[in-house]
């Protein structure tokens, strides 16, 4: 089930799962996932695209393992908000992923995602080497953080 909006998400997902964020990139995905009391992400691993069904696989082997509740996928809106090719290819892997499994998947604008994983690597003093290899999932960790909050706010708020 796709949702729009996380309020919606929020009532689909399984309670006391854990959420599961991703970073889709063109070569890579980011994997990031939250604790059962949905208060923290932890960046998880990076997959190696392939092709839709074995990313599909290792992303399902995932759901399986941490026992997931719902997915959030950074949507890479454009600075000014519009939608370009990048968000039409992230809309069509959701609509993909959705025939695979029931759980809810909802969307995280993920403008500056990166940009805030990079600067928190160069403040860690990360090589550059080390950074490549763990930009994507630490930008996934931001973008199911950035939803995280969002949800957590909704719920204090009614």
């Amino acid at each position: 089930m796709i949702c729009e909006d996380i309020g919606d998400l929020m009532t689909q997902a399984r309670a006391g799962s854990s959420w599961m964020g991703l970073d889709l990139g063109t070569k890579t995905i980011g994997v990031a996932v939250s604790d059962r009391l949905l208060s923290s992400a932890t960046p998880l691993h990076t997959i190696r695209r392939v092709k839709f069904s074995k990313d599909a696989e290792a992303l399902l082997q995932i759901i399986s393992d941490r026992e997931i509740g719902a997915i959030i996928l950074g949507l890479p809106r454009n600075m000014d908000g519009s939608e370009g090719p990048r968000c039409q290819s992230t809309r069509a892997f959701v609509r993909n992923l959705a025939r695979l499994t029931d759980l809810p998947i909802g969307y995280w604008d993920e403008r500056l995602s990166t940009v805030a994983a990079e600067r928190a690597l160069l403040e860690a003093d990360t090589s550059r080497k080390r950074r490549a290899e763990v930009i994507d999932h630490v930008a996934a960790g931001y973008i199911l953080q950035g939803a995280l909050d969002r949800a957590r706010h909704i719920r204090t708020v009614t």
